[in-house]
């Protein structure tokens, strides 16, 4: 069996039990629980792929009785909130691209948490102006911005939906009521988090059994406080989450912690708005590979990617050859130094137009050299009009995401990657589902050497993020749709799956299953017990620092080929794809 061959089918390890909790490029990402095989799915009328098998089953349900895919992302994620808490949920934010299939245009809408509107800039800073350690500041009121999701799933639902609002909150509100199966993936994730998430009450009370003990495997979880909560929804709509009891209930709670309080107000969230945005279409090849502009970093990393490596040949390099590796970890380390010094929230602060442009791409490709790694990495001069000085960013974005992806029957299209930040978010629970850390993902540090970092702490503002929901588009039409949770990760797992099947010729089903590897700030990360590890030595020799690590992506990703539609779920995690 040859290298490539085992790359994709070298899935069987054990996850790493040990993680770091100080620096973004050592914090683990969210283990690995079990590893199951997955086998592409075939359909013609519609699919639905998510990250836990009753979101899935749920929103088929939807499409099957007629529905459309915004009628199916409510159901999708309602039930998500629930069953996969420690990953997405009402108390977050999402990012998603559209595919209106009548008008065959792409839309994205940016259902970001924002700052609240008295945050400032030294918000995670101590008294000294020092950053503050990454829990001091999660765990608590602190971190938590004006959540987004039930208003992106109103708005989106209020453009393309056709079934009623309330029929489609109904099957999470029956889970909640009558109860599910905690799975693998979550029992894990409990007993790993288990001090974290003792630390208040009524956190405590839900995640745990009545000795203490973090929730096993299978037990029978209800949640009868989230089941009133959509029940309330389901009849005023989003306006009681943004202008009623919730929206005081969250305020309340975040102003009212003790030990680490935050200043979100009803003001917040009676003024928030989801923003329909253009799309950022990076050519790659044939395709338009498209996804979220700012504040998402992203559709234009994953672009960048895809643009430097594009001037190498690839395809005829192959899978097996640790210099594609070398060519796609510098190129991946250059669009990440540009990513930290540019990319921000651009209603804030103004961006460089340049950072697809060919030429400048062809600039950055220009400075790998096959066979030896990259000894300096820094951001480069794209073409920008406004030109200003800027201090790379000092962000922790950390992985607990969910994606999805629904195409109904008329063909419209749903990728929608959703998150709270970190797992279980701010561990603070609010009306039966937890609160984001959202807010860290703001630069800690408002200035650098004197020059100021584009990712700081301001009011109203959205932090950066890496979420990368993808609609790839050939001639005109969808190709392809995919996205991943898994943090600033996020990015190299969506790039290297693009280059996986369009390079290396992989199905949609082989390139979600090869072992993860990728670089972001210099450490080479390679995904442990896969033969992907062979290709250590040979990335040390070019002089990389490599880390073998737990690489927990979760992709889902269908292909639209022949009439068809060939969804993918990734096997490190719970998901699944339905479809007829």
């Amino acid at each position: 069996m040859d290298n490539k061959t085992m790359l994709i089918l070298g899935l069987a390890f054990v996850a790493n039990p040990l993680f770091a909790t100080d620096v973004a490029d050592h914090v683990a990402p969210e283990l690995t629980s079990q590893v199951t095989s997955k086998q592409s799915v075939t359909a013609k009328e519609f699919v639905v792929a998510a990250a836990h098998p009753l979101a899935v089953e749920a929103g088929y349900q939807v499409l099957k009785n007629g529905g459309s895919a915004a009628d199916a992302l409510v159901t999708v994620q309602t039930v998500l909130g629930l069953v996969e808490p420690q990953s997405s949920g009402l108390g977050g934010g999402a990012f998603l691209v559209y595919y209106n299939a009548k008008n065959k245009q792409l839309t994205t809408y940016d259902g970001r948490e924002t700052a609240p509107l008295s945050a400032k800039p030294e918000l995670f800073q101590d008294e000294n102006g020092e950053p503050l350690q990454f829990f001091d500041a999660v765990v608590g009121g602190r971190s938590v911005g004006t959540p987004g999701t039930v208003k992106l799933l109103a708005d989106v639902h209020r453009h393309y939906g056709q079934q009623q609002w309330a029929s489609l909150l109904e099957p999470a509100i029956d889970l909640a009521t009558n109860g599910f199966a905690v799975s693998p993936r979550l029992a894990s994730a409990i007993a790993r988090d288990n001090e974290r998430l003792s630390r208040y009450p009524d956190t405590k009370r839900y995640f745990f059994t009545e000795s203490g003990q973090p929730l096993p495997q299978g037990s029978l979880l209800k949640n009868a406080q989230y089941a009133q909560t959509l029940e309330l929804l389901a009849k005023e709509g989003e306006r009681a989450f943004y202008r009623g009891k919730i929206a005081q209930d969250i305020v309340n709670k975040v102003q009212g912690i003790s030990d680490n309080p935050g200043t979100l107000s009803l003001e917040d969230f009676a003024t928030y708005k989801v923003i329909e945005r253009e799309p950022v279409c990076a050519p790659y090849r044939q395709y338009q590979v498209c996804g979220m502009g700012p504040p998402s970093s992203g559709a234009l990393a994953v672009g960048q990617i895809l643009g430097i490596t594009s001037h190498f040949e690839l395809s005829e390099m192959g899978a097996d050859d640790p210099h594609s590796w070398q060519i796609i970890g510098d190129a991946s380390r250059l669009a990440f130094a540009d990513r930290g010094r540019y990319i921000a929230d651009t209603d804030f602060v103004p961006m460089p137009e340049g950072l697809l442009d060919p030429e400048y791409l062809t600039q950055r490709a220009s400075l790998i050299k096959k066979g030896q790694a990259l000894s300096h990495v820094e951001a480069g001069n794209p073409p920008w009009n406004q030109r200003m000085a800027r201090a790379d960013d000092e962000s922790i974005e950390l992985p607990s995401t969910t994606h999805i992806v629904i195409v109904d029957k008329q063909g419209n299209i749903v990728s929608m990657t959703s998150t709270i930040e970190n797992g279980f978010g701010s561990r603070v629970m609010s009306n039966g589902f937890l609160l984001n850390n959202e807010l860290t993902d703001f630069s800690f540090a408002s200035y650098r050497n004197g020059y100021p970092i584009a990712n700081r702490v301001e009011p109203g503002k959205r932090p950066r993020s890496s979420m990368a929901p993808t609609i790839v588009m050939k001639e005109g039409l969808p190709y392809m749709a995919l996205g991943s949770p898994g943090g600033s990760r996020i990015i190299g797992y969506v790039a290297q799956t693009l280059i996986a099947h369009f390079e290396w010729g992989m199905d949609i089903q082989q390139a979600i299953n090869m072992p993860r590897m990728l670089n972001r700030f210099g450490t080479y990360d390679i995904e442990q017990g896969t033969p992907a590890v062979s290709f250590k030595a040979d990335l040390e020799q070019m002089g990389f620092n490599v880390e073998v690590r737990d690489l927990n992506s979760g992709l889902q990703g269908v292909v639209f080929t022949d009439g068809q539609m060939i969804g993918g779920a990734d096997p490190r995690r719970e998901g699944i794809v339905m479809g007829e």
